[in-house]
């Protein structure tokens, strides 16, 4: 699969630390620069038939639809696409006008992700996000009269601006919209963003955990109820429309990122990662150059990461895998470690396969992390 970052956006959210810019004077630059890359990293992939193309950001949506037909032509010149392959663009919804989706109606992008974030205006300002409470419902509308009915939203919960009954409207205009997918975040404060300056200088609250916490497990509930499988501790969905894309992250598959601050993954003990910096991405590629540095994992690190990705799932972490991939030093402390939160219920194996129960999801990150090596 194969993950292409757009980096750019109309404006910046007060939350947010992605790489983009939100000067569009080097897009023509950066989108030969990602074909150059495409071109120059097309054996790297072990499999040459792609369940999954992903146009992530930044803005995708900030494109033009010929600009997307063109990217998605040059994958296609090292690429074959499986029958049946997930191509989704992030969008926002001030993009998605009547002209953007006829355009991509007729573009094989056939899955939209849209950062709605929220269906009330107080959030939406407190966000500093570019579209309003009216067009975050009337983008889904439109998207579905032009034939998209694989949908994904994403919602934050948490905002200060926000509480568990404004949270319950947002989720009923969800299931209103008959919207099939959805990821959910709590507002988190990042540093060197424009929230965590206003929190600092009093302007806005804090977000409160343990609000955070009522309104994740309402979410939880709530959309169980209404037909959604929890598959990841931030990802909900309808039978049949998990994300491809995600779900290959989640199980360890390998996957190429092109574009500026992209990632990729041989699937085993590689890591690669491009630098963050449209210029110096532009000047390397420009040279015939890759701009990406590499890691390889250790064992150690391996065993990290299956850990923390494992647990935030519903499929959990295979414990046959883990005891023919690592050593014993590893092992044995693993068992120690998990033995204890398995007879305290936090830890829980079924089929072979370990596990948090859903109660904890919440704490995860903090569970996996008590049992990493180090």
């Amino acid at each position: 699969m194969i993950y292409i970052h757009i980096p750019f956006c109309k404006q910046k959210c007060s939350y947010c630390n992605f790489h983009f810019s939100t000067s569009l004077q080097s897009k023509d630059e950066v989108l030969a620069a990602i074909k150059k890359e495409l071109f120059l990293r097309k054996d790297e992939l072990e499999n040459k038939t792609l369940q999954s193309l992903y146009f992530g950001g930044g803005t995708p949506s900030i494109l033009s639809g010929d600009e997307i037909n063109s990217i998605v032509d040059e994958v296609l010149k090292y690429y074959n696409f499986e029958k049946g392959i997930e191509i989704t663009l992030e969008a926002n919804p001030d993009d998605l006008d009547k002209r953007f989706l006829k355009d991509l109606s007729g573009s094989p992008v056939n899955r939209l992700s849209i950062g709605t974030q929220s269906f009330f205006d107080e959030d939406l300002k407190l966000m500093n996000r570019a579209h309003n409470a009216s067009e975050a419902e009337g983008s889904i509308k439109r998207a579905q009269d032009f034939g998209f009915e694989n949908l994904s939203i994403d919602l934050i919960y948490g905002s200060p601006t926000s509480n568990l009954e404004i949270w319950k409207e947002n989720l009923n205009k969800t299931i209103a919209l008959d919207v099939p997918h959805i990821s959910s975040y709590a507002l988190t404060v990042e540093p060197k963003t424009a929230l965590n300056d206003w929190i600092l200088k009093g302007k806005v609250a804090n977000p409160k955990e343990e609000e955070q916490n009522k309104e994740f497990y309402y979410l939880s509930d709530f959309l169980k109820d209404n037909g959604f499988d929890h598959y990841e501790v931030s990802n909900f969905a309808k039978p049949g429309f998990y994300s491809r894309h995600n779900s290959a992250y989640w199980k360890y598959k390998e996957y190429l990122g092109i574009g500026p601050s992209a990632h990729s993954y041989n699937g085993s003990d590689i890591r690669s990662w491009n630098v963050a910096n449209n210029q110096n991405y532009i000047k390397k590629l420009n040279a015939n150059m890759l701009a990406k540095e590499t890691e390889v994992l250790s064992q150690e690190d391996q065993f990290n990461e299956m850990i923390m990705i494992g647990l935030r799932t519903m499929w959990g972490v295979d414990l046959d895998s883990l005891n023919s991939k690592f050593s014993d030093d590893i092992l044995q402390k693993f068992q120690n470690e998990s033995k204890q939160k398995i007879a305290d219920g936090t830890l829980v194996i079924e089929d072979s396969h370990l596990k948090i129960p859903e109660k904890h999801w919440f704490m995860a990150d903090g569970i996996a992390s008590d049992l990493f090596f180090v």
